[in-house]
């Protein structure tokens, strides 16, 4: 488990899918109320809290978003009054809301290997993607729901590893190299 201060009030935790079952979770237990996946997001929101000196009360947002093969990133953001709007008796409320559009994200030291990578996935019939980079690495973005996801994943996994970095955090920071269909333009471009 991974976790990374956004602002100050929002916090991302990585979660591997080794993460998960290690606590003997699967992806599908979110969508539960089950009591194990509560105590694992209480014992989440306690290490972020003693890592970030924060103190979490009240009412959280929390965004999840499911990376196929990779695990999960959950957003979670304090209420901004989140100090005077606290629980007395310290119980958390989880209000969980789903991102329709989940992005796989793959970082690559090289940029022959995205290149590669590209001609690969275009050849496969994927196409689409976004390309950046930050810091002399590049990523490599997809729309989940744009393609096949098992099959994209397999080939992004040979060339690159997936990226802990948000999206979001991402396009603020870093460079955008190519904005759209970035699969179909390298092959065009270098092929």
């Amino acid at each position: 488990m991974r976790l990374e201060r956004l602002t100050y009030n929002k916090i991302k935790i990585f979660l591997t899918t080794d993460d998960l079952s290690d606590r003997g979770l699967t992806k599908e237990d979110i969508w539960k109320d089950s009591m194990k996946w509560n105590q694992l997001f209480h014992d989440m929101l306690e290490e972020a809290s003693d890592e970030f000196d924060l103190e979490i009360l009240g009412t959280v947002a929390v965004e999840i978003f499911s990376l196929q093969a990779q695990g999960m990133v959950m957003i979670v953001t304090m209420n901004e009054d989140y100090q005077e709007d606290y629980v007395d008796d310290g119980f958390i409320e989880m209000q969980v809301t789903m991102e329709g559009r989940e992005i796989i994200l793959f970082e690559f030291s090289d940029i022959d290997h995205v290149i590669q990578l590209a001609k690969r996935m275009f050849d496969a019939g994927i196409e689409g993607g976004s390309l950046y980079s930050l810091k002399q690495i590049y990523y490599l973005s997809m729309n989940n729901h744009q393609l096949d996801a098992e099959k994209a994943v397999s080939l992004l996994a040979e060339y690159g590893n997936p990226s802990i970095f948000s999206i979001h955090r991402l396009m603020e920071y870093g460079k955008e190299i190519i904005k759209e269909n970035a699969v179909k333009e390298l092959v065009k471009h270098f092929y």
